[in-house]
């Protein structure tokens, strides 16, 4: 398994109260999954802690066999630059920075922006912004900011993607365009995709869902208990992976 949480949990305020609790789920190497629930119910705070960017209150989550909380601050960052990709419902680009330089941003923290300029400019070529990367932030539309944001994402090509939300503050075609790019970055790179969403309809999207409800796993979870075999059992039908998007 390439993420495993085994009874986590998450406090906060004072007195503490249960945000997340008793949560234990497997994520699967190459797997799209979807997160959903209502406002409220943690699946944002879910992500966070699978992805390493929170800590959890009680309980370990595993990412390729290494347990996060036994990692010292020094091998986090090296691990979420190198592996992670992380795109918000808003897309935190830098105001002052042109498309490029954006999508270039952590391979900059990391040394190697000449290095994967080429692919920057593919990426952007490919999210349909190939003539606009001189461009800032203000000079595009919601839509493309997003796809600037999932390119800027990508450029360390991390083997795990967490989307929180990526289409909560777009139009339907936008976020139907946005959630196509997730479902081909899955199936063309076999880059595993969690993704956060109060929308049923991109939810269906995923090979997988999971509801939260409470802090807790929900009653449609199937995240724990697969087959045999090794099949990911699917909450919704699955896409068929030789089409196109």
């Amino acid at each position: 398994m390439a993420i495993i949480a085994r009874s986590i949990g998450k406090r906060l305020g004072e007195p503490p109260s249960d945000i997340l609790s008793g949560v234990s789920m497997e994520v699967r190497d190459r797997e799209f999954l979807s997160i959903t629930g209502r406002s409220g119910s943690g699946k944002s705070t879910l992500l966070y802690l699978l992805s390493s960017l929170d800590t959890v209150s009680s309980g370990a989550v595993e990412i390729d066999g290494q347990d996060l909380g036994a990692m010292s601050p020094e091998e986090l960052c090296f691990f979420r630059n190198r592996q992670v990709g992380f795109v918000f419902q808003f897309h935190y680009l830098l105001s002052e920075l042109s498309a490029i330089e954006n999508v270039l941003m952590p391979a900059r923290k990391a040394g190697e922006e000449e290095t994967r300029r080429a692919y920057a400019f593919n990426l952007l070529e490919e999210f349909g912004l190939a003539g606009k990367s001189d461009r800032l932030p203000r000079e595009l539309s919601g839509g493309e900011l997003q796809r600037l944001a999932i390119a800027r994402s990508l450029i360390m090509r991390p083997k795990y993607l967490f989307a929180d939300e990526p289409t909560g503050s777009l139009d339907t075609a936008n976020g139907e365009l946005v959630v196509g790019i997730l479902r081909r970055i899955n199936q063309r790179d076999g880059t595993t995709v969690l993704m956060v969403t109060h929308d049923s309809g991109f939810a269906a999207a995923a090979d997988r869902q999971i509801r939260l409800a409470d802090g807790r796993l929900g009653e449609a979870d199937t995240s724990v208990g697969a087959s045999a075999n090794g099949r990911t059992d699917r909450s919704v039908a699955p896409h068929d992976r030789g089409g196109s998007l």
